[in-house]
Formats: structure tokens, C-alpha cells, sequence
């Protein structure tokens, strides 16, 4: 019998962590093809930031790959990572927040190690897939890869520049991508700089800027004006509540008395969102349509904030500016802006709407990736849909999946693009779980993997 071939599209974190599962799980030889452009696995763009402001967000102790000892990247990160060259990785409960580019180094290595024993069947083609062609994957060099299974582990798109932006797109003061090395480098110390968006990425521009030694303004804005929050301490008591059942009203009522209970006994919120992530994906499933709909509608925004936090060190740089008063968050909307001879004038309307104007020197967006258009954003996606393989979730969140996040008959999609289906699949965790889980049906589909019964 020859053996399966498995293509990988896509190698950042998701499709890195499929690999590494179908190398430990398979239970007979497997061909395994990893087809990413950049030269290292497992980074993709979070976790192959070179700015040194860019930290996890979460205590390393609880990052890890799915299945490792609790603590294992903690441990590695002390042994082999950039610790001692980093004096503030460290808090004084002892926790480390390593920068963001040393997980992408862990999950790399975790890979290597795996395909040492491999004889040679797992490969990272440096390439793109570009095309479906009746059963082969094609890639950007024009390779041909007949394929068992297909896992889309595919990158986040780009963030979608709003209507008043579209003719700027090339401006040279209009950053829409601040992930570009060196974007912010060329921002004048003194400069008067616009964030549209305030959360994650506004924070890690905030904290870009700061080590940048920028002590111009800073004025960020979305429509809500909601900054993402700060963990907690660490080493706190787990809390117990359990969010599976009742309606949606009924379980945000739920939530807010937990946090005023565990209040009550000194802990703090994040215990009680902690408790609710961890059965994020079974709540989110439990769910009508229409509750989803209200859910994204409604509370998408105070649960990410809440659900999605900054590294003490990333707080601490926007508490500066704060209260410096160099760091101002609004509540509003852009209707227009102008170009002027020296950056823009922003015509927005606060919440509540009053009319204000802002002048300024950059824009910079961090509006997030823009998935209601992820399939029209890759050519290899559109030729999967044309062939019938892929469509959107009716969410407009990703790619539609089954309850296995099987797409069809031999196509997989591993991490948030499944987001639509499975809910909670942004946080490394959920992600990390959910690449295992694809891993495991995968070969069970392909006869690789005992069929274990619950």
C-alpha cells in the first residue's frame, strides 16, 4: 500500500502544529508536504514579529503545544530561548512574557525534532499553493502534488482599508501594515500619530512606537473605543462555574454574577473569562443562529477586549503615554479624511455624534485581518471553491466546516479560519487543541490512526 500524502497549506502555528501531530500519531508511514513561503515554520505573522516590544500575551507556562507537559515552553524559553538576554521577559511573581518570535522558534524546533525520525517523508516547500487541478495541489514554481488529504492552515488576510482610505492605499503616510519591518521607523519622534482600531494591534503599535522613543500624540480610535485589558496575576485559583447552559442572555447573566462572587472573595474578573474560554468552542456550538448572530453582533467586541490581553509590558508602555499625556482613546468613526500637505485631517463623529476633527501626521491601521473576504483573498481558495470543495461559513467568519472541520471529503481547515463552526479559535490554546484534533481525523480518514471510541 503506498503511503498517504498530506499537504499542508500554510506554516505558521496551525499548520506547524498539524505536522508535528501526524508525525507523532501516525500509526503507519505518511507523506507529509508543508507548503509555506517563508523560510522558518511555525511563526506566520504573530509569532515571527522581530520587534522586541512584541511580547505573548499570556505567561509562557501556558503555551505549549497540545499533549506537552504543562510549563513546556516556559522551560524550553529558559533553556534554550532569549532569557537571559532579556532582562524583561521576567515579572516579579516570576512569570515570563518572552517576545512574540521565541514561540515561533519552540514550535520550529518541536518540528524538527519530529522530522528527524521521518526517513525523509516530511517536507517544507518553501513555495504558495496557487491552484486545484482534479486531485493536485499546484504551487507558485509550478510543482504538481497529488494529494490524499488537503489541511488548510491558511494565513490571516489583510486588513480591508476602509472606503475614505482605498485611493491612499500607497500614501506614504498611511502605514496599513505595521507589520512590515521597519513600517514605523521612519515616524518622526515628535509626529502626531492616528491608530484606527484599539485593541491587540493598536497595543503593540503603542508599544512599537515607545521603544522607538516617539513622544509625539498618539490618538486611537474605533467606533466602541474598547482597549484590550491585562492578565491577571498568576497562580490564581481556578474558577468553577460552569457556562453550558441556557440562553445567551442567560449565560451573560450568569457570567457577570460569577465575576461579582469571585469579587466577593478576592479574585479577580480574568478567572471567570478563563472559566469561560476553556468551554468556549462547546458553548459556542450550544448556540442557535441567531444567538451567534446577536453574539457578533452585540458582545463580540467586550469579549475580545476582555478574552484577548496585552503583556504587562505593552500595558505598561500605554500607561506611560497616558499619563503623559501622549496616549488618547476615542470612541468615534471616520466618515472622510483629507490629505493634507503633511499628513491628514480626520473628519470623524464621537459616539453620541458629535463631530470632530483630528489633524494629524501618520495613520496607521490595525483593524485586524479581514476574514468575511478570506477566500477571494488567495487564488488557491478560489480554485478550491470553484471546485466546489470550500465555501464560507454562513457566518462570515471563514471557511464552512463540518463538526471534524472537514470542508469535503479531503479537505481540512486547521485554526481560525474554522472559527465559524468551532467559535473560540483565536487564543493559542483553543488553536493548539483544535491542530491536534484536525491531525488525529485526518488519519483516521486516511486509515493512519486507531479509531479511538469514547
Amino acid at each position: 500500500m503506498s503511503e498517504p500524502h498530506i499537504v499542508i497549506v500554510g506554516g505558521g502555528f496551525s499548520g506547524t502544529a498539524v505536522a508535528i501531530h501526524l508525525m507523532r500519531e501516525a500509526t503507519r508511514p505518511v507523506r507529509i508536504s508543508v507548503i509555506e513561503p517563508r523560510e522558518h515554520l511555525g511563526q506566520g505573522v504573530a509569532y515571527s514579529a522581530t520587534d522586541p516590544a512584541h511580547r505573548i500575551n499570556v505567561p509562557a507556562a501556558r503555551m505549549q503545544l497540545a499533549g506537552d507537559d504543562d510549563g513546556a515552553f516556559d522551560r524550553w524559553y529558559r533553556r534554550h530561548g532569549d532569557f537571559p538576554q532579556d532582562p524583561l521577559a521576567q515579572q516579579a511573581d516570576g512569570s515570563v512574557y518572552p517576545q512574540r518570535g521565541a514561540f515561533g522558534r519552540y514550535v520550529e524546533a518541536a518540528f524538527v525534532n519530529a522530522a528527524k525520525a521521518q526517513n525523509n517523508r516530511v517536507a517544507h516547500l518553501q513555495e504558495r499553493a496557487v491552484d486545484w487541478q482534479a486531485g493536485y495541489v499546484v504551487t507558485s514554481t509550478g510543482r504538481r502534488l497529488r494529494a490524499d488529504s488537503v489541511v488548510l492552515a491558511i494565513r490571516h488576510p489583510p486588513p480591508r482599508l476602509p472606503a475614505a482610505m482605498r485611493a491612499l492605499a500607497h500614501h506614504p503616510r498611511l502605514i496599513a501594515n505595521p507589520w512590515r519591518a521597519e513600517a514605523l521607523a521612519a515616524i518622526p519622534t515628535h509626529a502626531k500619530v492616528a491608530i484606527m482600531g484599539t485593541a491587540l494591534s493598536m497595543a503593540d503599535v503603542v508599544a512599537s512606537l515607545a521603544r522607538l522613543g516617539h513622544q509625539g500624540e498618539i490618538v486611537a480610535f474605533s467606533r466602541h473605543g474598547l482597549l484590550s485589558r491585562s492578565n491577571g496575576p498568576t497562580n490564581l485559583s481556578k474558577w468553577s462555574g460552569d457556562y453550558q447552559s441556557g440562553t445567551l442572555r442567560q449565560r451573560l447573566r450568569q457570567v457577570r454574577a460569577d465575576i461579582q462572587r469571585a469579587s466577593a472573595v478576592g479574585l479577580p474578573w480574568q478567572v471567570v473569562l478563563d472559566a469561560v474560554r476553556q468551554q468556549g468552542q462547546a458553548i459556542w456550538q450550544q448556540f442557535s443562529e441567531v444567538e451567534k448572530r446577536q453574539f457578533l453582533r452585540h458582545l463580540r467586541r467586550y469579549w475580545d477586549v476582555h478574552r484577548y490581553r496585552i503583556a504587562p509590558q505593552v500595558a505598561q508602555s500605554i500607561a506611560d503615554k497616558r499619563r503623559a499625556g501622549m496616549f488618547r482613546p476615542l470612541a468615534a468613526r471616520l466618515h472622510t479624511l483629507d490629505v493634507l500637505a503633511q499628513g491628514f485631517c480626520l473628519n470623524l463623529t464621537l459616539r453620541g455624534g458629535k463631530p470632530l476633527q483630528e489633524t494629524v501626521d501618520y495613520l496607521v491601521l490595525t483593524t485586524g485581518p479581514d476574514h468575511t473576504d478570506l477566500i477571494a483573498s488567495q487564488p488557491f481558495l478560489q480554485a478550491l471553491q470553484q471546485a466546489s470543495l470550500i465555501r464560507p461559513d454562513p457566518l462570515g467568519m471563514g471557511i464552512d466546516v463540518n463538526t471534524v472541520s472537514q470542508a469535503s471529503a479531503n479537505v481540512w481547515v486547521a485554526g481560525p479560519a474554522a472559527r465559524g463552526r468551532f467559535g473560540e479559535l483565536m487564543g493559542l490554546p483553543q488553536v493548539a487543541d483544535h491542530a491536534q484534533q484536525v491531525a488525529r481525523n485526518v488519519l483516521e480518514t486516511l486509515g493512519c490512526r486507531q479509531l479511538v471510541l469514547s
